[in-house]
């Protein structure tokens, strides 16, 4: 299974999000609605907090889906 990789950057984070292995838990939507919002494109707009929270959020993710590099 090939990996479908999407990448998303702001100040001081780079986010990952590995479509296919996704399951759709919401840890990110709930923990941090300002950030990942499904209903807009592109869905993650890692400017609107900061990367420590984003950071906090993405380390629930169940899946694994979501990963993050500290710039």
């Amino acid at each position: 299974m090939s990996e479908n990789i999407k990448t998303y950057e702001a100040e001081g984070i780079k986010i990952f999000w590995k479509s296919n292995i996704c399951k759709h838990a919401a840890e990110c939507v709930k923990g941090l609605p300002s950030v990942f919002n499904t209903q807009k494109r592109p869905w993650v707009s890692p400017q609107n907090a900061t990367a420590e929270k984003i950071m906090e959020v993405i380390d629930r993710c169940p899946s694994r889906a979501l990963t993050y590099e500290q710039k």
